[in-house]
């Protein structure tokens, strides 16, 4: 018997069998598309998100250091004080040499805020002789607090300086040369919006503006800060929004002490008024008065020239923005950069800021998840605008609340320092 022959099938695939194949495939494989798509899009979305955690960081950061700091005045030597018992340290707009708001008439911005204070410094002193506004040399008396051998406390060509006085002015300059045997600075291109007369103040400045810059046209969307003199910088990216609301001091300032005391604080906060029948010069108000007191017909003491806003003790209230904009105005409404007195209660700021993600990409249509609209339209991809809101309580403008004109504040003016 011969070998058994072997049958093979030589029949394939049929053309259904084929497409059908094809088809689970293709499910299959969709099918793994759509769970690895959600994935690439959150791995795409954490760094950034991780970026704007960053940017929230790095912005709370510098304002909290600032605004705690705000206020803090001279501590050494014979003139000492918090910043608020002479003028208002804290302002909502931009103050400066540069493009400073009350310049256009501008005494109120939500998304702007300016704060000065004293850094740790021995450069504090007080003028010796009066002073025109001129850009001309200054003569300044050395201090205790000064460095031995060195008359001039420390202040050198550069250095930005505020001088201000009892009724409540204040100018910024720089100091373009010294001469320490005379115990002379010179400024030469900021002229001061008035004289100062003997015994103003001047110290080393720190000036802070924290201002939101909004252009749709150019996609620039920025935390700005400005020194007050030259530099204005941006400090964080993809900001869309920036607000401050001001908490303050509800009661009327009073007086601690009679204002020919030689050693101050004088009032529980703003410039102490001149002693009955002085009238300062150059001011419009009448002699024994100044924008934070006047003198009572009645009684003839001097007062307070700003209402009480409730009688609650203790207690801090929302400050309503129209209040800082309708008088009466420190040091008077004559003065270029003025200020009006209601300032001098803020005791707390609250800010609001809000980032975005850089990536159009990540954002979807404007509404209540983004302030701007981006591109996607795939839910998995969204990474909704980060926002954060903190309070600040500057330590300096909050010494001695809650204490009667008859308990005289003795704390120290730089708690924060």
């Amino acid at each position: 018997m011969g070998p058994r022959a072997i049958k093979t099938d030589q029949r394939g695939f049929t053309i259904v069998e084929l497409l059908m194949a094809t088809a689970i495939i293709m499910i299959v494989t969709g099918a793994l598309f759509g769970l690895l798509n959600p994935a690439q899009g959150t791995f795409q979305a954490q760094p950034e998100a991780a970026d704007m955690q960053q940017r929230l960081r790095v912005a709370i950061d510098a304002l909290h250091k600032d605004l705690l700091m705000a206020g803090a005045g001279t501590y050494s030597g014979a003139a000492v004080g918090m910043l608020n018992n002479f003028f208002a340290p804290v302002v909502p707009y931009r103050v400066g040499t540069q493009n400073a708001d009350p310049a256009r008439g501008v005494f109120y911005r939500p998304d702007a805020i300016s704060v000065m204070y004293v850094p740790t410094t021995a450069s504090q002193c007080i003028i010796a002789e009066t002073m025109p506004n001129s850009a001309s040399e200054i003569k300044v008396n050395a201090q205790p607090g000064c460095p031995k051998n060195d008359p001039l406390c420390g202040f050198n060509e550069g250095m930005r300086v505020l001088i201000f006085d009892d009724a409540g002015a204040w100018d910024t300059f720089t100091i373009t040369a010294i001469q320490s045997a005379a115990l002379h600075l010179q400024h030469g291109s900021d002229p001061f919006s008035k004289p100062y007369e003997l015994g103003a103040r001047i110290a080393q400045i720190a000036m802070h503006t924290y201002w939101f810059k909004s252009d749709p046209a150019t996609e620039t969307f920025q935390l700005m800060h400005y020194d007050g003199y030259q530099n204005d910088i941006p400090i964080v990216e993809n900001v869309v929004g920036f607000q401050l609301e001001y908490f303050g001091e509800p009661r009327a300032p009073e007086l601690l002490k009679p204002v020919s005391d030689p050693k101050g604080p004088w009032t529980t906060y703003g410039p102490r008024p001149p002693a009955l029948g002085v009238d300062v010069p150059g001011d419009t108000w009448p002699a024994g008065e100044n924008c934070a007191f006047t003198i009572d017909g009645a009684t003839g003491r001097q007062v307070s020239r700003l209402p009480a806003l409730n009688t609650v003790p203790g207690s801090l209230m929302k400050l309503d923005p129209a209040l800082f904009t309708d008088g009466p105005w420190c040091p008077d409404g004559g003065y270029p950069s003025r200020y009006d007195a209601d300032l001098l209660r803020i005791r707390r700021v609250r800010v609001t800021l809000r980032v975005q993600a850089s990536e159009k990409s990540l954002r979807g249509p404007a509404g209540t998840l983004f302030a701007r609209a981006g591109t996607t339209t795939s839910g998995e991809r969204y990474l909704p605008d980060q926002e954060v809101q903190f309070d600040v309580t500057p330590r300096n403008l909050n010494l001695g609340r809650g204490q009667s004109p008859n308990q005289q504040i003795t704390q120290s003016t730089n708690s924060s320092r």
